[in-house]
């Protein structure tokens, strides 16, 4: 008999964290690493926030906070919401929580039973089917291609509801493939779901300000949709707030009610500080993001050209988030430098091995053909990378 449960010995490693330990392990060992692993802008937090946490210190803001947010923050959410998504949600629709990741987690706990089921558009972030996993329900992947722009259509969508189905989860911009949904196919999904209203939707919109196509649309902004989603965001990606640790949700008041009962009994409030900063991050204009936006925009059509040059390498030009998801399917069952490439992950480990170049493989967001890169990293370091792996895959 293990000591561990059934539920952490099932319970899949993050793949994004396990390259980047993988990445930086090797690079203690004086390999010369370059890591497009990790999901985190190379950028600083914005010095106003930073301020903001300051005063928040000398404020002796140091003691619990409520279990679902400071008011005060609760309050600059629902006027970001309005502003940025033309939702309006009030106070007792927000719960923030000690990341997205936690946000996401309460939302899987307090909604699915054993046996339930949620669709996951496929490629999706890799924690989704783990924590439906944990509420111990189903993951139903609907599979889509770099042909397609890594969206699913209503055909799709309509063929993957059953008498079981309670969620459907996605990211827009999509992490890992860059892809956003634009308001007409948002509402063609919409419609379908208009003839299932036991379904709620979880919207991800983390990195919603990363985005290049100059619109960006809130799924629960479609008629029929606001009270049967759950918009989830947060200031790690658009304000390079990683380690802050500060996610929050808008949802129908029964389900925030739910999730801070959940919270209550896990870790209560999120950081105090981090809280009061975040104030003054959401009610920034998002236009202070702009710079930041601009460089990422630059190093997507960077990346995305030297890709193309890349024999056998497909791409789709993502229109947001800062990582490119290649379909390098062409490359499985060849031999590269004497080494058999049967798949996703071989291909993963040999650019590490003979590129020294971390990615991340596609297997670990729901699609086998790709692997995902990040470009949260300079030019010059971008180029170097892509490069390198140009040689290495070169037949």
């Amino acid at each position: 008999m293990s000591a561990l449960s059934d539920r952490i010995n099932n319970l899949s490693t993050s793949q994004t964290l396990a390259m980047a330990a993988k990445a930086r392990e090797l690079k203690a060992q004086g390999k010369d690493i370059i890591s497009l692993s990790l999901g985190e802008p190379d950028f600083n937090t914005p010095d106003f926030i930073k301020e903001a946490a300051i005063q928040a210190i000398h404020d002796n803001y140091s003691t619990y906070s409520p279990v679902d947010g400071y008011a005060e923050l609760k309050d600059a959410i629902c006027r970001k919401f309005k502003r940025d998504n033309n939702l309006d949600y009030k106070p007792a629709n927000i719960v923030v929580s000690t990341g997205a990741k936690q946000s996401l987690y309460n939302l899987c706990q307090v909604l699915l039973n054993p046996g339930d089921e949620c669709i996951l558009p496929a490629p999706y972030w890799v924690s989704y089917a783990e924590m439906v996993k944990m509420a111990e329900a189903t993951p139903v992947e609907v599979p889509t291609s770099v042909e397609s722009d890594f969206k699913i259509t209503p055909e799709q969508l309509e063929a993957a509801i059953t008498p079981k189905t309670k969620l459907i989860m996605f990211s827009s911009p999509c992490n890992p493939s860059g892809s956003v949904y634009n308001e007409a196919e948002l509402t063609a999904l919409a419609r379908v779901l208009d003839n299932y209203p036991h379904i709620y939707v979880v919207s991800d919109e983390i990195y919603e300000h990363i985005n290049f196509s100059g619109n960006f649309c809130s799924i629960a902004t479609i008629p029929g949709m606001f009270e049967k989603t759950i918009t989830v965001n947060g200031v790690a990606k658009a304000f390079a707030m990683t380690g802050w640790r500060i996610g929050y949700i808008g949802a129908p008041e029964f389900i925030a009610k739910a999730c801070t009962k959940m919270q209550g009994q896990v870790t209560s409030g999120a950081n105090s500080v981090a809280q009061r900063a975040t104030i003054t991050a959401v009610d920034a204009d998002p236009a202070v993001l702009k710079d930041m936006v601009g460089a990422f925009h630059s190093r997507r059509d960077l990346v995305v050209g030297l890709l193309k040059d890349i024999p056998g390498v497909k791409i789709n030009v993502p229109e947001g988030a800062f990582y490119v998801f290649p379909d390098v399917s062409f490359f499985f069952g060849k031999t590269l430098r004497g080494v058999e490439i049967k798949n996703a992950d071989d291909l993963s480990m040999y650019l590490l091995e003979h590129a020294n170049v971390a990615t991340v493989t596609g297997d670990a967001f729901g699609n086998a053909n790709c692997i995902r890169f990040s470009y949260a990293t300079s030019e010059e370091i971008l180029k170097e990378a892509l490069k390198r792996i140009k040689e290495a895959l070169a037949l």
